[in-house]
């Protein structure tokens, strides 16, 4: 008995040794490693001091917000840009947007990233051509727009929209550093091919943004990007200018707008006295024109959630706003080029002043009830809005005191 006893315990053993194992899925864990990193990370972390900016009281203000009471232009529903320093091209896309609307009664979402595209491919040639010694960002001016289009055409957002399948909102900030470093390195190495360093930049957007099309078919009909322009659009470009009023250069001539983002230099802005840029963004409003416009939007009185502009009386009384004022900032650096927007709209208030309803593609119009919304007081605009696009039908009397 005891014999066969221990034979079958000896078979048992061997079943078990010849039994297959699995295997599965599972996420990993090191709760030891955990507890570690978080020990770390907590003896390591810096204390974040609590960044305040100084803004005005706006309790108990009451400002003419109600959307509803401002004479309307037609214009497409406010976008966001994301992360990127794009606003010259939304604001500016959009502007054309309402120009097809009045001119042709057409209604068309026109793409701003393809825009940025051409124009960072722009930039990176002048920064090749001129040996680095060119600025290179994500910033431009309206009229880039304008200069873009006529070399490469126009898209609608519908065929190229610069997002790539699940991506909810724009980001250019990898896609820039990496274009940045890549002209970086060109420069260092004395790298200069122009073609080669031009297909390397196309590449890095190609891959972040999207590759814009050569062709495509929009509402049953194929166009390239040129003819979509000229057959769709319908634009004269030649009829839009850029008006300026600084007292750096001369009034009543053609001068260039002195700031980075005009990397190209360009001279053509009409410089007008700033009682006439203001003449000329009131009457083309009471005509039912909208502008492109752009400026600083960095003050004391520019609250996203108020969804305002205005000038305190702490910074300026209305009645000071002058040319003289209007240069002291832009010299001193307080009043910068930082943002294109769209003005779609306006009222007056008690005192006959006007409030323009400005469309604003930034993530501060995203923080109010009136989603991708401002509303500017005309002191805002006097004191801090630089330049303006506009139709030439405005501003013939102006353009005729040109030489």
């Amino acid at each position: 008995m005891k014999k066969i006893l221990v034979i079958f315990v000896v078979f048992a053993v061997a079943q078990i040794s010849y039994s297959q194992d699995k295997g599965q899925f599972i996420q990993p864990k090191n709760e030891f490693w955990e507890k570690i990193e978080k020990s770390l990370a907590e003896f390591h972390k810096v204390e974040k001091e609590e960044k305040t900016s100084f803004k005005m009281d706006f309790s108990g203000k009451k400002y003419p917000t109600d959307i509803t009471k401002y004479k309307q232009f037609w214009h497409t529903s406010p976008i966001s840009q994301g992360n990127t320093g794009t606003c010259w091209s939304f604001s500016t896309s959009s502007y054309y947007e309402s120009e097809v609307k009045r001119l042709h009664g057409i209604e068309v979402r026109i793409s701003p990233i393809y825009n940025a595209y051409w124009e960072y491919v722009e930039k990176a040639k002048q920064f090749i051509e001129k040996r680095g010694n060119s600025y290179f960002s994500q910033g431009s001016e309206s009229n880039a727009v304008e200069r873009v289009w006529r070399k490469y055409g126009a898209v609608p957002t519908e065929v190229y929209s610069g997002l790539l399948n699940g991506q909810e909102y724009h980001d250019h900030t990898a896609m820039f550093a990496e274009m940045e470093s890549y002209l970086n390195s060109i420069k260092a190495n004395n790298s200069w091919n122009e073609e080669e360093n031009i297909a390397t930049i196309k590449a890095i957007m190609n891959h972040y943004i999207g590759t814009p099309p050569e062709k495509f078919t929009y509402q049953g009909k194929e166009y390239t990007p040129k003819s979509f322009l000229s057959d769709y659009l319908k634009l004269n470009l030649d009829d839009y200018v850029e008006v300026l009023s600084y007292m750096q250069k001369p009034y009543w001539e053609k001068v260039e707008y002195q700031v980075p983002d005009n990397w190209w230099h360009n001279s053509d802005y009409y410089n007008v006295p700033l009682n006439e840029f203001m003449k000329i963004i009131k009457k083309s409003v009471d005509n039912g024109y909208s502008i492109c416009i752009g400026g600083d939007v960095s003050e004391a009185g520019y609250e996203s959630h108020a969804e305002v502009a205005v000038v305190p009386t702490f910074d300026i009384p209305s009645e000071y706003i002058d040319e003289n004022a209007r240069q002291f900032r832009f010299s001193n650096g307080t009043t910068t080029d930082d943002h294109g927007i769209h003005i779609v709209g306006y009222t007056k208030d008690e005192q006959g002043k006007y409030w323009f309803l400005i469309k604003d593609s930034g993530s501060g119009a995203q923080n109010g009830t009136n989603i991708g919304y401002y509303f500017y007081h005309e002191d805002y605009v006097k004191l801090k809005m630089m330049g303006i696009t506009i139709h030439k039908d405005m501003v013939k009397d102006i353009l005729n005191k040109f030489e």
